[in-house]
């Protein structure tokens, strides 16, 4: 599997995409955060788009996040995973069950879950076979609104008791991650801090990476 191992190499960025993004010009933007230092996993999300916008993203973006050893997954897509050589596939609550998105992708694929503040969500999607479960919000987001944030605790509880690594999610910036990071998360999946960041994505990347070092 390219990119993220099991988890246990300490915490590393798992990065979602911007949500509006034009495939060839994010091409290079993405690549630039990339080479600036450590990411796990590229996450494409994108919202309200057709298939073939779908196609001409993962035909854009996939060779760029691979080629540098990051694993590539679709966001909710878990029937396009294996027709365009993606690493595999994150599934919400709400968008398709795990069970089924595993068998869509097959058993080599990556599929995570989220689970939000759920400790019984996150066991069931252990069960039906997550190879990582998703935590949060933690902080407000300027993706999602969010209605209820979750306390930290859930990460110690979860990386105590379980070898499945834990994704923390929602509004995570290099300034607040410490107590994510300090508390057991294995990924810190972010939008804004990086695409957002005044001097552009690359400095998004190497703040997070340096506050992750210092926090572990």
């Amino acid at each position: 599997m390219t990119g993220m191992g099991d988890g246990k190499e300490g915490c590393r960025i798992y990065l979602i995409t911007s949500p509006k993004l034009d495939p060839g010009q994010f091409a290079d933007v993405l690549a630039s955060a990339l080479d600036a230092g450590d990411v796990a996993a590229v996450q494409l999300r994108l919202k309200d788009v057709d298939d073939d916008m779908w196609r001409r993203a993962v035909d854009s973006l996939r060779p760029v996040t691979q080629s540098r050893g990051v694993a590539f997954l679709l966001n909710d897509r878990a029937d396009m995973v294996r027709d365009f050589g993606c690493d595999g596939v994150h599934v919400g609550q709400e968008d398709m069950p795990a069970r089924q998105a595993r068998t869509l992708i097959g058993s080599e694929a990556m599929l995570g879950v989220t689970c939000k503040g759920s400790r019984d969500l996150a066991m069931q999607a252990g069960e039906d076979g997550a190879d990582y479960v998703a935590f949060g919000a933690f902080f407000p987001s300027g993706t999602k609104e969010v209605t209820r944030f979750i306390d930290p605790e859930i990460l110690n509880w979860w990386s105590d008791l379980m070898e499945l690594p834990c994704c923390a999610i929602g509004g995570i910036t290099a300034e607040n991650c410490t107590p994510l990071v300090q508390a057991g998360a294995d990924f810190l999946a972010v939008v804004g801090c990086i695409w957002n960041h005044p001097d552009g994505p690359a400095a998004g990347v190497r703040a997070l990476n340096r506050a992750i070092a210092e926090a572990g």
